[in-house]
């Protein structure tokens, strides 16, 4: 007997149609088994798969369905439009960073108005209602997990210190597409009370990552050290590297003299240009978490790298 139209789908029917569908079930099959109707079980599938290619998510289907419901009159953009509520969520589970949602859309959804957010109006969606539990299990999904969010003090200043800076822009498209090795994406992590920090540089198209101990955050113990690293390498792997506007690659000129790489900067506030090295950074926390002191660790006893 077909349950009543107005039952909604429930997480356990979900997960039920997410094994039959990996186990190429037809909708039929699965409206039988779960005793639904087949429109229902087509337009659950057809709502949650944005394509092809996508594979439907029970717990991901579940958790929009549920937002949809409990958030029918507001008015913010990620809570109407449901398409781009599911592409917010699907890279959050992803690990990836707002800043990195907001920008893989604009190259996505280029003209499409409804698929175009900033990454301020991704945190604002996760943090407006900080206590509840969908958004509870958002903010879990972040880097840092905050439950509340402080925004950034304003910087003094007339913009970088960096000289000779060479944009993103002008760098060679080709270094988009991964296919070819020795183009690296760095960053420094900061350690227990601003004292320590180690350097991350991974490379884009293996992933092959160094982490390197400094001895100070300045940016001569940094070219050094960079330098030291890279050029252990062979030089097929020593050609670009892209950095964010940290002060602490202000000598970047002397990285380019001693390596022969030359060194990129993304544009302010857009960390999701380095993707790769942002992504990077989420998996180290995971074995040195905030709070690590990284003076204290032994490279001969803990090899970073």
């Amino acid at each position: 007997m077909v349950r009543k139209k107005n039952t909604r789908l429930t997480l356990k029917e979900r997960i039920q149609i997410e094994t039959l569908l990996n186990e190429n079930k037809t909708k039929a099959y699965i409206a039988k088994a779960l005793k639904r109707s087949q429109s229902t079980i087509t337009r659950e599938v057809n709502k949650w798969v944005d394509n092809k290619t996508d594979k439907y998510s029970a717990e991901l289907a579940h958790w929009n369905a549920k937002d949809d419901y409990l958030n029918k009159r507001n008015t913010d953009k990620i809570s109407t439009h449901k398409k781009l509520r599911f592409y917010v969520f699907k890279g959050l589970l992803n690990n990836w960073t707002p800043e990195q949602i907001a920008g893989r859309l604009k190259e996505k959804y280029p003209n499409d108005p409804i698929m175009s957010i900033s990454h301020e109006s991704i945190y604002r969606f996760i943090y407006l209602k900080p206590q509840a539990r969908l958004n509870k299990k958002l903010i879990q999904l972040l880097v840092r997990k905050k439950l509340r969010r402080i925004k950034p003090k304003k910087k003094r200043g007339n913009g970088s210190k960096i000289t000779n800076q060479v944009s993103i822009d002008n760098r060679p498209k080709h270094i988009n597409l991964r296919k070819e090795v020795g183009h690296w994406e760095g960053d420094l992590m900061i350690g227990k009370n601003q004292k320590s920090a180690i350097g991350n540089i991974v490379e884009r198209k293996s992933r092959y990552t160094l982490i390197i101990k400094l001895k100070d955050r300045n940016a001569k113990e940094v070219a050094k050290m960079f330098s030291k690293k890279l050029n252990q390498l062979n030089p097929v792997f020593k050609k670009s590297m892209t950095y964010d506007n940290g002060i602490e690659m202000a000598k970047h000129q002397i990285i380019t003299k001693k390596t022969g790489m030359k060194i990129y900067f993304a544009h302010p506030y857009s960390s999701w240009e380095r993707g790769t090295n942002e992504n990077t950074n989420g998996l180290i926390r995971r074995y040195l978490p905030k709070g690590t002191d990284f003076n204290e660790i032994d490279e001969k006893k803990t090899p970073l790298y």
